[in-house]
């Protein structure tokens, strides 16, 4: 089993701020990336997960309460903060900084479309045996995470 790289978690910390940057118009700060050592991360209201296959397997998900999307919602313009929207922009969320990962990672890095979970159980098993690292993300007053686990 293999741990993520000081590079390799840049990449996904790099892909968080630029996606704040562009969609939300707005930067968000990043704080320390830590390995989760005690069971599963714990999520917020909703987590859009992307799997990862290919030369390396496992999920990279992102986590968020639904008061930040709501605010990053209306960000982008948006008027409508149903269920549905709130499920579709944390898989958007995902998808993006994954797929900007991609590009760094090459075709050998494959990802799936996003599913998302909401309101379940306040954990994320990650798949396999790979070790969570954990980027928190703040945003004007909310904080979300970036939950990368890859072997």
């Amino acid at each position: 089993m293999s741990t993520l790289s000081e590079a390799e978690i840049r990449t996904f910390v790099d892909g968080a701020t630029q996606y704040f940057e562009v969609s939300a118009r707005q930067p968000a700060a990043v704080g320390s990336p830590y390995l989760v050592t005690d069971g599963p991360p714990t999520v917020h209201d909703y987590t859009g997960v992307i799997g990862i296959s290919g030369r390396r397997h496992g999920a990279v998900c992102f986590t968020a309460p639904r008061s930040m999307l709501m605010v990053l919602l209306m960000r982008m313009n948006e008027t409508d903060t149903s269920e549905t929207n709130m499920r579709d922009l944390v898989g958007e969320v995902a998808n993006t900084i994954s797929g900007n990962a991609r590009r760094d990672f090459g075709r050998d890095f494959v990802i799936s479309v996003p599913s998302v979970i909401a309101n379940e159980g306040g954990r994320f098993q990650p798949p396999g045996h790979a070790r969570p690292f954990v980027i928190p993300i703040n945003w004007r007053s909310h904080s979300a995470k970036l939950i990368v686990c890859l072997e």
